[in-house]
């Protein structure tokens, strides 16, 4: 799922630059105070953090943030890129601890909220999950709330209850009609219901609207069978089998095949 938070590299030898420089020695110019000094070392290093991580090199990654949050234990965006990390790797537990500091941090945050909420849908606490994705839509300053509506739309769908996801998905769906990510879910939850003519309906946008996918193919494929187009079908399958053989749905269906 897309990351709330983007942030740009700088060249080490610009950001150390920086650290030394804070106008000491100059006439006229006022020494930044200890505070802004390590806040601002804090941001460098969570840059570098986050370029690192793009990278794929993941211990130099951590070693950068782990650095930026010495010099400022509460600076939220190393919490989340620490969290995307940890969440990489592997351990769910690490990567709890820094997304819910990160929400802690700033509770009224949409953003914040909404990646916790995201990776407590992820591990299957759906209840709690909500209660993030609320927060953040209730963010009057919010930038992205079709996000967090598409998520917890997500969430609920994954918890079985369809209503529900359909309701929120619509929701985000008004934000931004276009959203690919919106459109397959509601392709999704109206396959999921019967309701497989409006399934194709979603589906035919998300596919206007978005490159191909295994999951999407993989859905477009079923909700032909269902509606008995066993051409369109076939065509889904090809494009899944021939686009990506190593996916999960191209292997579900070989074994389909030879059973």
């Amino acid at each position: 799922m897309r990351r709330e938070h983007s942030w740009f590299a700088y060249a080490l030898s610009a950001s150390l630059a920086l650290l030394a420089g804070c106008g000491a020695g100059q006439p006229g110019v006022k020494k930044e105070d200890a505070a802004t000094q390590k806040q601002e070392a804090a941001r460098i290093h969570t840059e570098l953090g986050q370029t690192y991580l793009r990278q794929g090199k993941l211990e130099m990654a951590q070693e950068k943030l782990n650095t930026a949050l010495s010099f400022d234990p509460d600076y939220v965006n190393a919490h989340t890129v620490l969290a995307v990390l940890y969440e990489q790797i592997g351990d769910a537990a690490k990567a709890e601890e820094h997304y819910k500091r990160a929400a802690q941090l700033k509770p009224k945050s949409g953003a914040e909220q909404n990646n916790y909420g995201t990776f407590l849908c992820k591990v299957g606490r759906y209840d709690e999950a909500q209660a993030y994705f609320d927060r953040a839509i209730s963010d009057p300053f919010y930038q992205t709330p079709a996000v967090a509506l598409t998520n917890s739309g997500t969430c609920l769908l994954h918890a079985g209850k369809r209503d529900e996801a359909e309701k929120r998905l619509r929701l985000a769906l008004d934000k931004s009609p276009n959203a690919s990510e919106t459109l397959f879910q509601l392709a999704s939850v109206n396959y999921e219901k019967g309701e497989y003519f409006k399934a194709r309906a979603f589906m035919q946008r998300f596919e206007a609207n978005s490159q191909p996918r295994p999951d999407a193919l993989m859905l477009g494929r079923n909700i032909e069978l269902r509606l008995g187009n066993g051409s369109a079908a076939g065509d889904y399958t090809r494009r899944l089998l021939q686009g990506f053989p190593e996916s999960e749905q191209a292997r579900a269906l070989s074994v389909q095949s030879q059973s």
